[in-house]
């Protein structure tokens, strides 16, 4: 029941030997409360004195308190213990998320990250502060409570030596079975946070569209996935407590009527048969408490076994090979040899064998139908993907992936959509150069045409932006991401269809001021336009993750190969560009 990490925490073992002694002082002290109270009972039915029982009395009250007192510091210890790892464990995530390649957190989710490292993380920190202290409990006070009555009655001692096996085997079955219900209910919820974090980052662009109602149906639909879930997950919990309890009474209940049986007949005495009477219950106790909180755990459980499956996720830094004092030049050379990139939940692909040399400033166009993997070679060139099979080198240096610190320090990286962080229009420009002046920030803002905008706000570059903050344009936010690149001055550019989502007007205009970033950089612009690829001095087109056509426009063009046919589905002037369907490519 226990998973093997839970053995490897810092502490564990100091942390197991004072619940030991605390839940074998429990024990003691359940076992002399219930004889003392037998006895004092006992004593006052046959006509004794209070003032004669008051030893009695005061040594029960006693163990009474020092049952309660071990119990209460056995639950500070578990407490603070499931902090301190809890908290631990927070960083440990945190700082793992940022380790682990970005397209990881693309591909588990924003919202099911957050929902981890917040919720996720409290509830295993719940899981360890309870299961622990009810395990050692389940192991002790049983065993010694079974023994005491098997020293007073060897009849009820088999009763409830019968009895136990048939409830901890019912707990393990029932316990199975509500943790699918739980992984279930877990996958619910996850759907719901990734849904939830979506529709708030798009809620603008929804009520744009009109489509916030029914986008508001889905959240719906996927809350009552989570609703239902949960209530499974609890009609389960709920009969197996009702069941535990049920069979607890019932063993009881057998031993109640043998004692009685015997009483009668003189064959225990009175003491022993009352004394048997208050630790039966007491003996299953433990196993009821473990089950009930089992199930009340049981999202901790399978919090920590996503946590650790984070955790076990391999770095996408392995140390720089590049020296620190490396950058691009006209000289540089990147090669790429025969290197695949295939996801774990695909079966095809992304990226087969692919092989090419690059040097110098130059702009290297790369196209192909939607899926061809123009998006994974870029996150392979940012280091955001990390190549199953192949060899890259940067200047002669073999290099496993480009996640170098050295190289990502020389790249400026435009997605289709720029991320804007809640911050003001000054410190989302400086996100390449943390220290640049407010004058470079100008001078930047001038050079993406942002100039307007800035005497447009009313706090001018101060002005917030991002989520909460000033809503703007997608054609804004490409020139802020463009200001950003103007600032750094980073000599490699890494573009991942920027211009996808604008209009044909936004994009010939952000056309002139980008054509200006290009110039002596190394530049890799992954398209479906066919005018941007007119402006590159090389092309590689792309068709299911291989590189089948390698050329500049006019000698591709020429080849009437694919890249011919991806350029007649838009014109061969380039004529307003839509999205290229490499279905109808090939027909």
């Amino acid at each position: 029941m226990i998973n093997r990490p839970l053995w490897k925490l810092a502490g564990i073992k100091r942390f197991l030997i004072l619940l030991f002694l605390f839940t074998l002082i429990q024990g003691l002290a359940i076992i002399l409360a219930a004889k003392w109270l037998a006895e004092l009972i006992v004593a006052l039915f046959d006509g004794g004195l209070w003032s004669e029982q008051l030893g009695k009395a005061i040594a029960f009250l006693l163990a009474f308190l020092i049952r309660h007192f071990t119990f209460f510091l056995q639950q500070r210890v578990a407490n603070r213990f499931a902090e301190k790892h809890g908290s631990d464990l927070r960083i440990r995530l945190i700082k793992k998320l940022f380790r682990v390649e970005p397209i990881y957190a693309k591909r588990e989710g924003t919202g099911n990250l957050v929902t981890l490292v917040h919720e996720g993380v409290e509830q295993f920190s719940k899981y360890l502060e309870l299961f622990f202290p009810r395990l050692m409990g389940v192991i002790l006070i049983p065993c010694m409570i079974w023994a005491y009555i098997a020293m007073l009655d060897m009849t009820s001692s088999l009763i409830l030596a019968i009895t136990i096996p048939i409830l901890v085997i019912f707990l393990i079955l029932v316990g199975k079975l509500a943790q699918k219900k739980s992984q279930q209910q877990w996958a619910s919820f996850r759907m719901l946070a990734n849904h939830f974090v979506d529709s708030l980052r798009g809620l603008e662009t929804l009520k744009f569209l009109g489509q916030s109602q029914d986008h508001a149906q889905t959240i719906e639909k996927v809350s009552n996935q989570v609703r239902s879930a949960t209530m499974r997950t609890l009609r389960y919990a709920f009969l197996s407590t009702f069941t535990l309890e049920f069979f607890t009474m019932l063993s009881v209940a057998s031993v109640a009527v043998g004692l009685g049986l015997r009483l009668i007949e003189n064959q225990i005495s009175f003491v022993a048969a009352l004394t048997i009477l208050i630790l039966a219950p007491e003996y299953f106790l433990p196993v009821q408490k473990l089950g009930a909180d089992y199930h009340a755990t049981l999202d901790g459980k399978q919090a920590g076994e996503k946590i650790e499956a984070v955790l076990k996720q391999p770095d996408r830094k392995g140390g720089s090979k590049l020296r620190s004092s490396f950058t691009w030049t006209d000289r540089s050379t990147l090669q790429f040899s025969h290197v695949k990139v295939q996801y774990q939940d695909a079966s095809a692909r992304a990226l087969d064998k692919i092989s090419f040399d690059i040097q110098g400033f130059c702009k290297i166009g790369i196209v192909g139908a939607s899926g061809a993997g123009k998006s994974t070679l870029i996150n392979v060139l940012a280091g955001f993907q990390k190549p199953t099979v192949g060899k890259i080198c940067v200047d002669g240096i073999e290099l496993s992936s480009l996640a170098d610190e050295n190289w990502q320090k020389k790249i400026s990286y435009l997605p289709q959509h720029p991320y804007l962080f809640h911050l003001s229009l000054l410190e989302n420009v400086r996100f390449y150069q943390p220290t640049a002046t407010r004058r470079d920030v100008e001078q930047a803002i001038n050079q993406a045409g942002l100039s307007s905008l800035v005497e447009q706000l009313p706090q001018g570059l101060d002005e917030i932006i991002g989520d909460g903050g000033r809503s703007l344009s997608g054609g804004q936010e490409q020139r802020i991401a463009l200001a950003r690149a103007f600032l750094s001055d980073r000599p490699i550019l890494l573009l991942d269809e920027p211009t996808a989502h604008l209009d044909i007007e936004t994009e010939y205009e952000l056309k002139k001021t980008m054509l200006q970033l290009f110039e002596n950089k190394l530049v890799l612009f992954a398209t479906h336009r066919s005018h941007w690829l007119q402006e590159m001095d090389e092309v590689l087109v792309l068709e299911q993750g291989r590189l089948v056509e390698r050329g500049t426009h006019q000698e591709l063009f020429a080849k009437r190969g694919l890249y011919y046919e991806l350029m007649m589905l838009q014109g061969v002037n380039g004529n307003e560009p839509k999205e290229m369907d490499f279905a109808s490519a090939s027909k």
